[in-house]
């Protein structure tokens, strides 16, 4: 899968420079392995954490990325194949093989600069914007939400007030538009889940 991914880049490096515009995103990186190995990502793939991947939350799968560890100046390169990070404040999740190459294991995180190398599909708006998620519940008690959205990569609970009454919504995800939401939420039906997708945020 590396030599797959090492070819890739180095046939679209040739054509993208002269002909597109360096997409670029700075912020936090953190890294995720041993707890996701083996379980399916967001794409619907196998997650394996020997292999160069990330979670993005806005990016489309299979866009190719190079992130610089902006602390030692250490980098590699890596196909978005899931969807996160979803802590606050941190933009892209490395697999564990990934967060070695740049040296970020003992520290958890890192500053990084994210270049976009490759994607087959048009990038819109900010890499990092997020407004669409999908709901799958909405519930009268605070600890159920939190509990069900534990249950879930990328789960968290959004306050609402519906008829003068506090409810806790349980989200999957945050995505920078409709149509990344949606295929977020097919995956879930997939899974078992039904939801349906709302925007969050303007």
């Amino acid at each position: 899968m590396r030599v797959a991914l090492l070819i890739l880049v180095s046939t679209v490096l040739f054509s993208a420079c002269a002909s597109t515009k360096r997409i670029t995103e700075s912020g936090m990186a953190s890294w995720y392995g041993p707890e996701f190995h083996g379980k399916r990502t967001a794409s619907g793939e196998t997650y394996d954490q020997r292999e160069l991947t990330a979670a993005h939350k806005t990016l489309p799968f299979n866009t190719v990325v190079r992130v610089t560890n902006l602390d030692n100046g250490k980098q590699v390169v890596v196909r978005i194949n899931d969807r996160g990070p979803y802590s606050r404040g941190r933009v892209i999740d490395l697999s564990r093989a990934a967060a070695e190459e740049v040296s970020m294991i003992g520290s958890g995180t890192a500053r990084v600069r994210i270049e976009v190398l490759h994607t087959d599909r048009p990038i819109i708006g900010e890499l990092s914007r997020e407004i669409f998620g999908v709901q799958i519940a909405s519930l009268a008690d605070p600890d159920a939400a939190r509990a069900r959205a534990n249950e879930l990569r990328g789960g968290w609970v959004l306050p609402a007030r519906v008829d003068g009454q506090r409810v806790y919504r349980v989200m999957v995800g945050r995505y920078g538009n409709r149509e990344l939401a949606e295929e977020a939420m097919q995956e879930l039906k997939r899974q078992g889940i039904d939801g349906f997708v709302k925007q969050v945020q303007n």
